[in-house]
């Protein structure tokens, strides 16, 4: 899959920034701008009725957003994604073209198992993410996750997903000013920085005893 040079440049200029996650900043955008149809529909978990919508900026080679997965995710999906009050959207901003060839994987996949997806490429991290591409540990993993070597060439050969990744990566980060992975707006309001389950929970149980 072949990713344009805008990608590339803006990842790596993600990348860069994404080490320095000493600091938390908190800004909002416009909820109804967050919102609006992107260059990708959007997968959601949870009650579309929720008092809380957190979507998240992520890439399947970050580490950060890897530990998020999978050390915090499933007690946070099962307290407040489960319980009907958040709605969580994660958007794939990748951080090289390895990384959007294994997040395409993730959109080649139906509604259903895309998140399943998300996390076995977290889980297998470390086998496939490299500067330049390993098409034999993607297939791998993209035949655990149900693939077929057909199905997975197609997946990587489609340009028109490939193209609408590559826009993505573009709003994000001039229209909502994403610039280090994981960022999550919680109800528009932008929070940058690796998030623990307390973390949530400081910043959510205002929110939900005000809904």
């Amino acid at each position: 899959m072949k990713f344009s040079r805008r990608v590339v440049l803006l990842s790596l200029g993600s990348f860069l920034l994404s080490a320095a996650f000493t600091s938390v900043h908190a800004q909002m955008v416009d909820v109804a701008e967050l919102m609006a149809p992107g260059p990708l529909p959007d997968r959601v978990l949870g009650n579309d009725k929720a008092p809380i919508t957190i979507v998240e900026y992520a890439s399947p080679s970050c580490t950060h957003c890897a530990r998020f997965y999978k050390e915090d995710f499933p007690a946070f999906k099962k307290k407040y994604i489960d319980s009907g009050k958040v709605r969580f959207i994660m958007r794939g901003i990748p951080l090289s073209p390895t990384a959007a060839s294994a997040f395409a994987l993730a959109r080649c996949q139906s509604d259903d198992k895309y998140y399943s997806t998300i996390e076995l490429l977290f889980e297998q991290q470390k086998n496939w993410v490299s500067e330049k591409p390993k098409s034999k540990a993607l297939l791998a993993v993209a035949k655990e996750a149900g693939f077929t070597r057909k199905s997975f060439k197609a997946c990587m050969s489609d340009k028109k997903l490939s193209q609408a990744i590559d826009d993505e990566v573009h709003k994000a980060k001039e229209k909502f000013g994403v610039k280090s992975l994981p960022t999550f707006f919680i109800n528009g309001q932008m929070m940058q920085g690796e998030k623990t389950l307390d973390g949530f929970d400081k910043a959510l149980e205002p929110l939900l005893k005000t809904s």
